[in-house]
């Protein structure tokens, strides 16, 4: 069965580029990147790596750990790393799993035989500090991902967890944000100080806390 919001993310022990490690253990108190490549030495895979390479420091600054995972074997990892960093202007700066028996494939269910039998597609596992899978994303391999969404999601979900609001449509960090329609006009009064603007009762909008 696939990895559902909500889910316990499976743990498990692999090979990577940093070393063997065990998920929990290595995740610690941090939020989760967990993304699949479908294959080492691929033109789209090439720049995804790159890319993440680059905004290690803005995954970091939001107490997030990213790990890449691909079916290759260990020892391809390492060469194609010298690719990414020759062809990107980055070097590969987190770890990459080396799921050749795809162990970690099946457990997450990154392999879907319709579009593939033998390729990863390209998953995106974003996991909470309590190991729950807080969102999913799933490309074909032929689109490369934008990361910078990756971010503005997580910077959605750590937001929301922490304050009783939603974020709307193409929301981005210090724009407005939606009260939840669990939290009543009395108890708003108490947490939104800024006030809010109502559209509708249920649409009740207020400057992002914090912000």
């Amino acid at each position: 069965m696939a990895v559902q919001l909500g889910d316990l993310a499976p743990d498990f022990v692999a090979q990577t580029t940093e070393g063997p490690i065990r998920f929990y253990d290595w995740a610690g108190e941090s939020w989760i990147v967990l993304f699949s490549h479908p294959k080492n030495f691929t033109p789209v895979c090439t720049t995804e790596l790159g890319a993440v390479a680059k905004l290690k420091p803005e995954f970091e600054r939001r107490n997030v750990k990213v790990i890449g995972l691909s079916v290759d074997p260990i020892d391809d990892h390492h060469r194609w790393a010298e690719d990414i960093r020759e062809t990107q202007g980055a070097a590969l700066n987190f770890p990459l799993i080396a799921d050749q028996d795809r162990t970690v494939s099946s457990l997450y269910g990154m392999v879907h035989p319709n579009a593939s039998d033998t390729l990863t597609v390209r998953s995106v596992f974003v996991i909470d500090p309590n190991k729950r899978v807080r969102l999913t994303l799933t490309y074909p391999a032929s689109t490369g991902r934008n990361f910078a969404e990756i971010l503005r999601t997580v910077d959605s979900l750590q937001l929301t967890d922490s304050h009783s609001v939603a974020t709307p449509a193409d929301w981005q960090q210090g724009a407005d944000v939606i009260i939840a329609p669990s939290v009543s006009d009395e108890e708003a009064k108490a947490r939104f100080p800024k006030g809010w603007h109502a559209l509708k009762p249920y649409l009740r909008v207020t400057p992002q806390p914090g912000s």
